[in-house]
């Protein structure tokens, strides 16, 4: 790119903080060069923490500032009115997840966008270094055809993106879902905020779904109440193929004639034991080949941090025409109508189908 891409936020909360603080790291690719809130003592904050223009209005940061793109980091059922505000001016937008809270909001945000092709939903979870590895080798055909995908990691439409990108499959025809939830005790002992303290287990809820995609593709959904952050609860990626499978980092899959071949996707981790090149990824790697390389070498970003960042410079490449749409409303609308389809599946007891919604006629397949 040509110089840093410009861009504002709209919103102060915990995730715009990653915003804000990831674009300070890399002047040379990004600069924020304004923010917007309601409220004027929070505009004092964070005029002085994040070193910006500050404003009461979007559209007073968009007129005053001209960002290439902005980033809307608001409450669920403001995401919308934000998005409407930033296209009718004619300024590209990257909003929170999910666009809209509900179907009949997702629906009437695509009737009222969705055609102006100016809206990108960070939706970052495929971008993380281990997924990105294994959507790599996914992509190369290593383990035949995709057919099923199951996601115990992360919860809603963040999996169902998981599932749905691991598949390579888009939404031209509905979904049939099914899904139970189970409560069970659990000690919780840490959280957002930190270690919780808590000595005694609480009651959990782990919801189970199914998702048919049909054509023989399938996921499988399966999150436990506070599993990003209980370390009591492992985390497991399995992608099963017409040739083999992926189960988190280990790969079995067809070699040739009465040949099956078992390896290892392994991180590169700089800053080990006499290694002096700083606490870093450098790459991931499979049978040799590397199939993941950190854009972001020499910032000491956490996975979570090297996939936000992702997302941001793409998002900068997107909007000047160098590069394509890293996440398009499209897909964050079918992710989110299939993440409520579990939700309704799981309340009723009852198989839900999940039917094609109005994005389908003009996105293009994931």
């Amino acid at each position: 790119m040509s110089g840093p891409v410009t861009f504002g936020i709209v919103g102060s909360g915990w995730r715009a903080e990653f915003f804000a603080r990831l674009a300070a790291l890399m002047p040379d690719r990004l600069t924020l060069v304004g923010a917007a809130v309601r409220r004027p003592q929070r505009a004092e904050e964070l005029t002085e923490r994040w070193r910006v223009a500050t404003y009461l209005s979007p559209a007073e940061l968009i007129a005053r500032q001209k960002p290439e793109f902005v980033v809307a980091s608001v409450p669920w059922p403001v995401t919308p009115e934000i998005i409407g505000a930033m296209v009718e001016a004619g300024v590209p937008v990257l909003a929170e997840t999910p666009p809209a809270p509900d179907d009949a909001g997702l629906e009437a945000l695509w009737g009222q966008v969705g055609e102006r092709r100016l809206v990108q939903v960070a939706e970052q979870y495929l971008m993380m270094p281990a997924h990105a590895a294994r959507h790599e080798i996914v992509r190369r055909g290593l383990i035949g055809t995709p057919t099923s995908v199951q996601v115990s990691s992360t919860h809603g439409y963040h999996a169902v993106s998981m599932i749905r990108g691991l598949l390579c499959v888009g939404y031209d025809r509905p979904v049939r879902v099914a899904a139970q939830r189970f409560t069970a005790p659990l000690l919780d002992p840490i959280t957002r905020e930190g270690w919780s303290e808590a000595t005694e287990p609480t009651a959990a809820t782990t919801t189970l779904a199914t998702l048919d995609f049909g054509e023989g593709a399938s996921g499988l959904y399966d999150f436990t109440d506070n599993q990003w952050h209980n370390r009591l609860r492992a985390r497991r990626i399995v992608v099963r193929g017409s040739l083999g499978e992926i189960t988190d980092d280990k790969v079995v899959r067809w070699g040739g004639p009465r040949t099956v071949l078992t390896s290892e996707i392994t991180r590169s981790q700089l800053g080990h034991d006499l290694n002096l090149d700083g606490h870093d990824t450098e790459h991931f790697a499979f049978e040799g080949e590397v199939v993941y390389r950190n854009p972001f070498l020499g910032l000491r970003l956490m996975d979570e941090e090297v996939a936000i960042s992702t997302l941001l410079v793409r998002t900068g490449a997107w909007v000047r025409g160098e590069g394509p749409e890293p996440y398009p409303l499209a897909d964050a609308c079918q992710d989110h109508h299939l993440s409520l389809a579990m939700d309704r599946a799981a309340e009723s007891g009852e198989t839900v189908v999940a039917n094609v919604g109005p994005w389908a006629a003009s996105a293009p397949s994931a």
